[in-house]
């Protein structure tokens, strides 16, 4: 059987145990689609933030941008391009000389692409010849819950070829996904924050694929144990008060 994560190809496949929840890729109804536990916890996602690339067409003087734009800084002697921030929608740009300029900060594509053509606009009011072109997502990165504990050590031991976990070192188990191409980072709790998405679409196919498996990982809760109830000095003897009959006149 191979792993869910390689998407038909060859690899590892996933070790299946008789304590094992549903396999992976488990479908519900037989309707070929998943479950629709599955399709709530996809519908969970959060994204917090969206990192995309622009070609302005021209080679900015950065100096005359730092002076002429408020919310602009420049300090070539740290970091070579100009750093300017607006407040809706929320976002900061790097501006380089080369004509390239990086928006982050915001939580949607479309957030994204307004901050893109409001930097730009702001240059075109100091004087500079810059377009809005070639804008292209990089980089989204999101959180969810998948709202159950789950044992890491058990995936990581079952499927090492996609994971990495040191708990020393980092308390989030390292989920390398191949198809598509994502990174995850799942914690014991049940949080899973998701990098390296370019797409809406691969985020969803990501969760889709994991959700699944993370079922077969779900630490239960430790059955209660039963103490013993001991015997006190009232329920010991005959009945009555401790045991003691009625006094007889």
């Amino acid at each position: 059987m191979a792993s869910p994560l390689m998407g038909g190809g060859g690899g590892l496949s996933p070790i299946m145990r008789s304590d094992a929840g549903p396999p992976a890729g488990h479908m519900e109804g037989g309707t070929g689609g998943p479950s629709a536990e599955t399709l709530r916890f996809v519908a969970s996602i959060k994204l917090t933030n969206v990192v995309a690339t622009v070609n302005l067409d021209c080679k900015p003087d950065l100096k005359s941008i730092a002076l002429g734009a408020r919310n602009a800084e420049y300090n070539p002697r740290r970091f070579p391009a100009v750093i300017m921030h607006i407040k809706e929608p929320k976002s900061a740009a790097l501006i380089f000389s080369s004509g390239k300029m990086v928006v982050t900060g915001t939580r949607s594509e479309t957030d994204s692409l307004q901050a893109a053509h409001k930097y730009t606009t702001i240059m075109k009011r100091l004087k500079c010849a810059a377009n809005c072109t070639e804008f292209r997502v990089q980089n989204m990165t999101a959180s969810c819950d998948i709202g159950f504990p789950i044992r890491l050590e058990g995936l990581v031991m079952d499927q090492p070829r996609f994971c990495s976990y040191e708990p020393e070192l980092f308390p989030g188990l390292v989920y390398r996904m191949y198809n598509p191409k994502i990174v995850l980072l799942i914690f014991v709790s049940g949080r899973i924050i998701i990098t390296g998405a370019k797409t809406r679409r691969d985020m969803d196919a990501a969760l889709e694929k994991l959700h699944p498996i993370l079922l077969e990982y779900r630490k239960m809760p430790a059955a209660p144990s039963s103490v013993p109830v001991k015997e006190g000095p009232m329920s010991a003897g005959g009945g009555g008060r401790g045991g003691v009959g009625k006094r007889k006149r």
